[in-house]
């Protein structure tokens, strides 16, 4: 058979996609998730990957099957394709997280849908593709076993499209943090790769930089350490995403570097404590930011901070503060994004009826689909672009850049930071983000009112 995998792009992105700066490709990773299907399609057929960010989709070769994986914000598009594909009489088969959560609206839009890991199904896909007894869902009777997996077939990712290696190393979290699909969709377990077979796939790279596209790399921290300690000799560079937990240990941090590590995206959420126990982060503690930065900081490790707008306990005075404190900790690099409760997670079921837009479209994390509890949707839409713009203004990225080589290790560290912040730099300024600040504008509603509409001004302020 001819089978066609594809990863959709969102409307935004495929126009971007292709320009020639500003193009998205330092947020794209080599599509590990469709590789490992390939991996897993058992010989004898023909294997395409199409990345609709880059690639047009070939409506008109001869396929046979067509598989596409999507999150919720690519839902609607995978959905389209998937649509015209089967009005063409080609079968289509959806998988990721959306459809996995979202079964039946999935179903809907092919003949065959797989829930959670593709390991020990995908065979069995393609075997009922070719009888022609494809249908319903196919699900593994229990989570993959990520000892001896299949090299991924970088051969069919066409050369220089992406802008490092990618590599696995553990999947899941074990936190149960109520807004996370990816520990939802992983039954918030942490499964870890045999170190050696990870060592021979890292030394296979032919990159002296990649990323470990693992959820919590060090949530296990004795696997961690013998991982570090097998990788250290291969002198690669590498970031990956983990807690703060990271930075418990001193020495730990320090195996890390010496293992290559010079960056770690965090997710530090919110700076306050109220927001974080509503959402079950109990691996956080706000008191405790400054001194963990600080420490990946000294053993050269650059540090991307996750920061969501939209708690229940956020007012419009959340952005001001938060711009502050992140340059206070000296972040280097930041993804601002926007409460989005996502299908299949806790906080889904707790916010469904104050969800105002079901659009899948939008469930991106940068746009407001439901009403917050202390200011407007158009407030927080406002402050998230207004933060956005502000972090990443030319003047703030060289001071970061600059303060980021007087650091140890910092020109090791600089090409990874630089990239991200120019990234997200050409992303504001080719997508028009600017925003405003909603404290001020509720200053101005406050100073307009006479004081018989309001409080008396307080002694400190006669």
């Amino acid at each position: 058979m001819n089978i066609l995998l594809i990863a959709p792009s969102s409307g935004k992105w495929r126009n971007v996609g292709r320009a020639r700066l500003f193009n998205g490709k330092t947020f794209r990773f080599s599509l590990l998730s469709l590789l490992t299907v390939a991996a897993e399609t058992p010989a004898g057929h023909e294997i395409r990957i199409v990345d609709e960010q880059f690639d047009d989709i070939p409506w008109d070769d001869p396929v046979d099957l067509v598989g596409i994986t999507c999150m919720t914000a690519l839902a609607p598009r995978a959905y389209a394709i998937a649509d015209a594909f089967r009005a063409r009489q080609v079968p289509v088969v959806l998988g990721g997280m959306h459809p996995t959560f979202c079964l039946e609206e999935a179903l809907q839009h092919a003949d065959a849908v797989v829930a959670g890991d593709a390991e020990g199904v995908w065979p069995r896909v393609v075997e009922d593709a070719r009888g022609g007894r494809l249908r319903g869902v196919y699900r593994a009777d229990r989570p993959a076993d990520l000892a001896g997996l299949r090299q991924p077939p970088v051969h069919l990712l066409k050369k220089g499209r992406y802008s490092t290696w990618a590599a696995e190393a553990t999947r899941g979290c074990p936190h149960s943090c109520g807004f996370c699909a990816v520990s939802a969709f992983h039954q918030h377990q942490h499964r870890r790769r045999p170190v050696d077979e990870v060592t021979r796939a890292v030394a296979a790279i032919p990159s002296r930089f990649f990323i470990f596209v693992d959820d919590n790399l060090t949530a296990d921290r004795d696997y961690a350490l013998r991982l570090f300690q097998s990788l250290a000799p291969l002198h690669k560079r590498w970031i990956t995403q983990s807690s703060l937990e990271i930075a418990d240990d001193e020495d730990f941090v320090q195996a890390a570097a010496d293992a290559g590590c010079v960056g770690v995206f965090v997710g530090i959420e919110t700076f306050s404590d109220t927001n974080l126990s509503s959402v079950q982060k109990t691996c956080n503690r706000t008191g405790e930011y400054q001194k963990k930065i600080r420490l990946l900081h000294r053993h050269g490790i650059g540090v991307e901070a996750g920061v969501v707008f939209g708690f229940d306990q956020d007012d419009p005075t959340v952005f001001a503060r938060t711009l502050e404190q992140l340059d206070e900790l000296e972040i280097d690099m930041v993804q601002v994004s926007i409460f989005t409760p996502l299908p299949g997670t806790r906080q889904y079921e707790l916010t469904r009826e104050r969800i105002t837009d079901r659009d899948w479209a939008h469930y991106d994390f940068h746009h407001v689909v439901f009403e917050p509890k202390k200011m407007s949707a158009e407030a927080l839409q406002a402050g998230h672009d207004w933060v956005t713009r502000e972090f990443y203004r030319p003047w703030r990225i060289a001071r970061r850049l600059a303060r980021m080589i007087q650091r140890p290790r910092g020109l090791s560290v600089l090409p990874f930071a630089a990239a991200i912040n120019l990234a997200y730099y050409g992303r504001i300024r080719r997508w028009g983000i600017r925003g405003w600040n909603p404290a001020r504008e509720m200053e101005r509603d406050q100073e307009s009112r006479p004081w018989s509409a309001g409080p008396a001004p307080s002694v400190a302020n006669l």
